[in-house]
């Protein structure tokens, strides 16, 4: 998938590893499906050769890796299947990870707030395809010839095709230090640690990955309603879909703090602060678990295929899924063809975080994973492969002979 390497680069998600071909287990109808049964073969000696890791246990996997912590949520039929954490939180405490720990979402936070900015659209508040500058009062894109007739829009910002040139990821603030506003990030003006965001060529015409261009995107929310972006995102997506233990809260509140897991090194030894703080809150600010994430992605498979409109009608819930005809985004998610299936994804690299989420279009199924180490891209496609052979993902068919 192309986006996949341009975010590498950027340092925003986790390591791309393509699922494997693997055999398509024998008899698989008259085995034990149960959740206990799925753990079971998930953490278990995988056959050698067949998922990368020379049949090591799910343990051995994060002790190679030296990844503390991992948090599971798999999806099955539109609904979880199980929920698992494993390991260490906080190596600094010994608090094991439960289901419910919280993990920094990383570049997760995009599409979970793009749904949100797409019921503002559906609403009538915002349009996916007027010029942003419209929705913009205490800031604006600077002048270009690359917008003379070409506005940057919404649409444009959530699929990464703006023309914006920054590139950058977020590497966020020690707690203790000063944050910048959303107005001095955008200008790379000092407390921020970011260069500002800047036109390179007309809109519509390359993808690259713009975590500026999203934050453009949260300054126009922000100011077109009048509301906080955390209590605006909590109304619109967050209650409805019932992500009770998510919030873009940054930095925590010291009641959180006790749920949040810590950030480790790629040595898997505490860093010099438990996390870091995001003020880009739509880009990359979400505290959340895997249990979140997977009922945001069951909400919007249910939205796709009409069973549900808590959040998004149908029509809306396309355009999330739907590329924009330049690179393989959509309004907040990337597309991939996996063998004879396609996904809506994304991954997410903060400080001391990897994690990913991944779900079927329209199977029902899918995987939300979340590690608290910054060597955590190499377990959680480890794990990705090990639920899609598990799960006898379509991803592991190969396309009918004609």
């Amino acid at each position: 998938m192309s986006y996949i390497p341009a975010l590498l680069a950027a340092g925003l998600v986790v390591a791309a590893i393509p699922f494997v071909d693997s055999p398509r287990p024998a008899a698989r109808a008259r085995e034990d499906t149960s959740p206990a049964a799925m753990m079971a073969r998930i953490e278990g000696a995988q056959v050698p050769d067949r998922q990368g890791f020379d049949g090591f246990t799910l343990e051995q996997v994060m002790e190679r890796t030296r990844v503390p912590g991992v948090s599971v949520a798999v999806i099955k039929d539109f609904e979880i299947h199980w929920a698992k954490g494993y390991g260490t939180a906080d190596v600094a405490t010994g608090a094991p990870v439960t289901p419910d720990t919280l993990f920094q979402a990383a570049s997760i936070s995009k599409p979970t707030a793009a749904m949100g900015v797409m019921r503002l659209v559906q609403e009538g508040a915002l349009s996916l395809d007027a010029d942003i500058h419209g929705y913009l009062k205490s800031w604006k894109l600077p002048a270009s010839e690359h917008t003379r007739g070409r506005p940057v829009t919404l649409r444009s910002l959530l699929s990464h095709t703006s023309g914006l040139g920054d590139g950058f990821g977020f590497p966020g603030y020690p707690p203790k230090d000063p944050l910048p506003s959303v107005v001095q990030i955008l200008n790379g003006e000092k407390p921020s640690n970011t260069g500002r965001v800047l036109m390179e060529r007309p809109p519509f015409t390359a993808y690259k990955y713009s975590g500026g261009g999203v934050t453009i995107v949260q300054l126009a929310v922000t100011d077109t309603t009048g509301r906080e972006f955390p209590e605006l995102m909590k109304s619109l997506v967050l209650d409805p879909i019932g992500m009770r233990n998510s919030g873009f809260e940054q930095p925590l509140s010291a009641e959180r703090d006790r749920m949040a897991a810590r950030a480790h090194n790629g040595r898997g030894t505490a860093m010099d602060a438990k996390w870091h703080v995001y003020p880009e809150l739509q880009a990359a600010g979400l505290w959340t678990t895997p249990s979140d994430l997977a009922r945001l992605a069951i909400e919007l498979q249910n939205a796709l295929r009409g069973t549900s409109s808590r959040v998004l009608s149908t029509a809306s819930a396309r355009e999330m899924v739907t590329p924009v005809g330049v690179g393989d985004f959509a309004v907040g998610f990337g597309l991939r063809k996996l063998g004879e299936g396609w996904y809506f994804a994304h991954g997410g690299s903060n400080w001391g975080f990897q994690c990913d989420l991944i779900a079927h279009l329209r199977k029902g199924y899918g995987v939300a994973i979340m590690t608290n180490g910054a060597s955590g891209g190499v377990a959680v496609n480890e794990i990705r492969n090990r639920v899609a052979a598990a799960y006898d993902w379509d991803s592991l068919d190969k396309p009918v002979p004609r």
